[in-house]
């Protein structure tokens, strides 16, 4: 094989080609490991985008909205948004232990029949329960929002070594041929070591973006984490404040 540069993709497709049994087993590895990080890379990038575009929606019926009943029924549109799913929840909660009225306010509040319900079961509005519940199910929000993250972890810290063994392994088998030949010279020992440094760059490969798209996601849940959160104080302080507590 002539040793000058015939080209990048050829030169690396013929090293692959060349790997022993091992190599091409670290190489078959990485390559899965790779085609799943970017399978999820592109799975969250998708849910990402459409949580944010549904969560601001909703947000803006929220508020703009006079009647929660209202804002319930939107929630089917935004079955994305986290924020829309607490307030499903909260919505259903306030309905199977509803207020024991409602006070008057600019706000239309709950529907209708909530007030009806009210007056007949009356009961006293625990806000702290309520926000209690509320955070349990943004917490529940969260983990949803992180599956598939710790895979992108594990590809990030796991495929470097996996890379860095196949190169190990493939300098070893250099070297033992350098030992069979009774030559170390440069034309001996190159094909052998580009061959091991093919995996080192596979790894590397499959762990750089794995790493970048897991920090930004993990960023990107953080912030909206701390969006449910401060939605469910001001639900929570919204309900308290706008239904009448009875003894």
């Amino acid at each position: 094989m002539p040793t000058q540069t015939i080209g990048f993709g050829g030169d690396v497709f013929d090293l692959v080609l060349r790997a022993g049994p091992m190599g091409k087993l670290v190489l078959l590895i990485l390559l899965g490991f790779s085609v799943a990080s970017w399978a999820i890379i592109i799975h969250k990038w998708r849910l990402m985008r459409r949580i944010r575009r549904e969560t601001y929606l909703f947000r803006e019926i929220f508020a703009e909205s006079d009647n929660l009943a209202v804002v319930y029924a939107a929630t089917k549109q935004y079955l994305a948004s986290p924020l829309a799913r607490m307030f499903a929840a909260g919505y259903a909660e306030l309905r199977t232990h509803p207020p024991a009225k409602m006070a008057a306010r600019g706000r239309n509040g709950l529907s209708d029949e909530l007030h009806e319900e009210s007056v007949k079961e009356p009961t006293v509005f625990d806000a702290g329960r309520f926000q209690r519940m509320l955070s349990l199910i943004a917490s529940e929000e969260t983990i949803r929002l992180e599956r598939l993250l710790p895979f992108l972890a594990t590809t990030g810290s796991a495929t470097p070594f996996i890379g860095l063994f196949g190169t190990v392994w493939g300098v070893m088998n250099a070297f033992h041929g350098i030992g069979l030949r009774g030559s170390a010279t440069l034309a001996t020992v190159a094909p052998g070591i580009s061959e091991a440094l093919i995996a080192t760059a596979a790894g590397l490969a499959a762990a750089i973006p794995a790493v970048i798209a897991y920090n930004h996601f993990v960023s990107q849940i953080r912030v909206m984490a701390t969006e449910m959160e401060n939605f469910a104080s001001e639900f929570a302080t919204y309900a308290e404040r706008d239904l009448v507590k009875r003894p």
